[in-house]
């Protein structure tokens, strides 16, 4: 069983898609799959770690799972499947939860984000949550992995469960064929796109989210030309005009998020952006702002209305991809059972 350049990664389904997951993801997950085999999971097991409405939650595993294909993922290239299809995922987290060390879950900052002051009522699956995304990686032994910066320690994580299994288990592991010792692979980080880190139109030093209670400060990848006109409009700003160049943003995070939102929507460098609107007002350089912002993303958000309209399909489209998951997680599973000592059938 040789390992595989392959990529793997995966979005929540809450709340809708934004801006932020397009630029920051999905554009460079559309790029990889012109040239690596591309594993792409809507990652519902994740989202359970806090409650969620039944309905609603089927309802947003399609609409990412649309949203996937509106953006350009296009699954007959890649793997496209929702997470609580393919039983391995869950499997093998927990064979990582015996072998992950308690301090290394301590570590990890984004569990004291989301569980906040009361963490005694926080979940188990959000305190083992990165434990289940090295099960998401490494059942397909990816060997890449496109993330956002927050979620980089996460894959740190992931790497080291890898190396801690592969010591571990050194002597089963050669003892089944793999001379080296090495079973899993140590997935890299892939932190690159048009805008890897897009900020809140609200609040330039926060970062742009579902999760934040103002729907103003995101576009949402359904939302309509009106709608991402209105957000745009309304994106804080100072009283400053443009600069002209890029050193004259450092300390005025909301002009550097727009400007680098721009320049990504429109296939620039920030320099070129400010070679074009430096030294006017923000209230000239919305509305070129709208016109980029609509001219790319309207589109996605009419295709993904019209996919929404046939949920057969998209149901067709994830059970096809966790087929082709299945394939590929089952036999790592099996030999992990090997490795481990358990008797499978």
């Amino acid at each position: 069983m040789q390992i595989t350049p392959r990529v793997f990664s995966g979005m929540q389904p809450t709340g809708s898609l934004h801006l932020g997951n397009y630029l920051g993801a999905m554009v460079n997950w559309i790029e990889l799959q012109k040239t690596h085999e591309c594993i792409y999971c809507v990652v519902d097991l994740h989202a359970i770690t806090v409650w969620q409405d039944p309905d609603e939650l089927r309802r947003a595993i399609r609409q990412v799972t649309a949203a996937y294909i509106a953006a350009g993922l296009d699954p007959k290239k890649s793997v496209l499947f929702n997470q609580s299809q393919v039983a391995v995922h869950a499997e093998l987290a927990w064979v990582f939860n015996c072998v992950a060390r308690l301090g290394w879950l301590n570590r990890m900052t984004q569990f004291k984000e989301k569980a906040g002051k009361d963490r005694e009522q926080a979940s188990v699956g959000l305190y083992a949550y990165p434990n289940l995304m090295a099960a998401d990686i490494l059942a397909y032994r990816a060997t890449h992995v496109p993330v956002g910066e927050d979620q980089k320690q996460h894959l740190e994580l992931a790497r080291d469960i890898a190396q801690k299994f592969n010591n571990d288990f050194k002597t089963s592991i050669v003892a089944q064929g793999f001379v080296d010792g090495i079973f899993f692979p140590q997935p890299d980080p892939v932190i690159t796109g048009p805008a890897t880190r897009v900020m809140s139109l609200r609040d330039g030093t926060k970062k742009m989210s579902k999760s934040d209670p103002s729907d103003l400060s995101r576009i949402n990848l359904t939302d309509d030309a009106d709608t991402i006109a209105k957000k745009v409009q309304k994106a804080k700003t100072d009283p400053e005009p443009l600069p002209s160049e890029v050193a004259g943003l450092a300390a005025r995070p909301e002009a550097d998020n727009l400007v680098g939102i721009h320049a990504a929507m429109a296939g620039q460098s920030k320099e070129a952006v400010l070679r074009d609107y430096g030294g006017q007002q923000f209230s000239s350089f919305k509305k070129a702002l709208v016109e980029a912002a609509v001219a790319r993303l309207s589109p996605i958000a009419d295709e993904t209305q019209r996919l929404m309209s046939d949920p057969a399909e998209i149901d067709r489209v994830l059970a096809d991809g966790s087929q082709r998951a299945r394939a590929i997680a089952g036999p790592v599973m099996d030999k992990v059972k090997d490795i481990v000592g358990l008797i499978r059938s």
